[in-house]
């Protein structure tokens, strides 16, 4: 089954409810997909008052709407819970691009902000991404203000413009957002979002291209559907084929191969050309996810005028409902125990990747030399991903292995013994190159 990891990582099947029929197409909010205006029906406050969240204290005003219900559910933060099922989505996803992206020194590529506060500023979160004035994204029936100068983020996208200013190239955001919508079970006035961003130099994205040193990042011309006017369309198809790639890679890793994918172009205020990714999943058609090429006006105006780059944002509750079977939003803000016991990892997951050699390597080889090293403990092992190096032509394999004693739970010094030994052992044996 393609969801197998991530219900195994959990040991999560949903018995409080049965399995949704349908997943709608919410909880991203304009910038990453669309969605249905709510009403204007929050309770005004009175001038000259204040407000007093997460320590600060807010005066407010006409544009103030914020309600009690809401208010008690900031800084929850359901996604950094440990065992939570949005917390498991994101150890998921932080997880890949740990492994996956590696800086020259051998850290991780991409920072993780996961803690960063949901108030924010108006600037921040329309101005400094491109998002019009009179824009309707703005309205007071789709968002949460403090008051005209301050609210409650509506996407994490609201953090990128400091992020990039601060001088970062590849970073993670994660965090509750807010918006006001209608009543059902797949809409809740709170949800929670992922997005990443990688900017590249013109070395970084041409590097080991034939002639690259020819190729260009900026020229002035024509906005296309294809491109923006400071782009080249060599720089455009380059991150696109990278953020394509990324994004294929990391559903592979959440839902397993085989997975159909396709591509749907779209409208972004900060992105051209942006997509929306879709997968065939249960023979049903499904975004997960909203992306495209940074617009360079946004890039420019943060410090990085010599740099381009991508950017995507997904649901964790749209991922989470789907791969854990959950069918109503507000599970996920329950406090019963029957719930929440079910996404305690009781087994241990590890991933273990390498390059192949150039001849002489037999996928069954590995299997027998897990079983070897790991005994009954190993409960399991899949392929979770491949790829091939565009310039050495060398394959990679990442196998995920689910460690799980019969009569008692593992700890992680036994698991990480194990898994040590196992590294060394498929080095020496195997002849492959470890990625560890």
């Amino acid at each position: 089954m393609v969801a197998s990891a991530l219900r195994r990582g959990a040991h999560a099947y949903v018995y409080l409810v049965s399995k949704a029929s349908h997943i709608s197409r919410g909880h991203q909010h304009q910038a990453w997909g669309s969605r249905p205006a709510a009403a204007e029906c929050a309770a005004q406050r009175a001038p000259g008052s204040v407000v007093e969240l997460l320590g600060t204290s807010y005066p407010q005003d006409d544009y103030s709407n914020l309600t009690r219900k809401v208010l008690t559910r900031v800084g929850r933060n359901l996604h950094n819970q440990q065992h939570h099922p949005l917390w498991l989505i994101k150890e998921r996803v932080k997880e890949h691009f740990y492994k996956q992206y590696v800086g020259r020194f051998g850290t991780p590529l991409f920072s993780v902000y996961d803690s960063l506060s949901p108030v924010v500023t108006t600037w921040q979160n329309f101005d400094s991404l491109l998002i019009p004035a009179d824009h309707p994204s703005r309205k007071k029936g789709d968002n949460y203000y403090l008051n005209r100068t301050h609210m409650l983020r509506a996407h994490t996208s609201a953090h990128q413009w400091d992020l990039l200013h601060a001088g970062l190239d590849a970073f993670l955001v994660v965090g509750d957002v807010y918006r006001r919508d209608q009543i059902d079970s797949q809409h809740y006035p709170i949800f929670h979002q992922l997005e990443a961003v990688r900017l590249f130099s013109k070395h970084e994205l041409f590097a080991g291209i034939k002639d690259g040193d020819s190729l260009q990042l900026f020229e002035q011309s024509s906005r296309s559907a294809q491109k923006q006017e400071t782009h080249t369309m060599e720089a455009v198809k380059f991150v696109e084929f990278d953020l394509k790639q990324t994004l294929t890679r990391l559903v592979a890793h959440l839902f397993g191969d085989g997975l159909e994918i396709r591509w749907v172009d779209c409208y972004f205020p900060f992105t051209h050309p942006s997509f929306e990714m879709e997968i065939n999943f249960h023979g049903e058609w499904l975004e997960v996810l909203g992306c495209g090429v940074m617009e360079q006006q946004l890039v420019n105006s943060a410090g990085a005028q010599d740099r381009i780059g991508w950017a995507f944002g997904l649901g964790l509750e749209r991922l989470a409902m789907i791969l854990y079977d959950i069918p109503d939003i507000r599970l996920f803000w329950s406090e019963d125990e029957r719930f929440l016991k079910q996404f305690r990892v009781s087994n241990m997951i590890n991933d273990i990747s390498f390059w192949l050699p150039s001849e002489n390597y037999a996928e069954n080889d590995f299997y027998d030399l897990v079983r070897t090293i790991g005994g009954d403990l190993v409960e399991k092992v899949d392929l979770i991903d491949k790829f091939e190096h565009p310039k050495t032509h060398k394959t990679s394999h990442c196998y995920r292995i689910t460690y799980r004693h019969m009569e008692r739970t593992l700890s992680q010094r036994e698991v990480r013994h194990i898994h040590q030994a196992l590294q060394e052992a498929v080095v020496q044996r195997l002849g492959v190159e470890g990625r560890f």
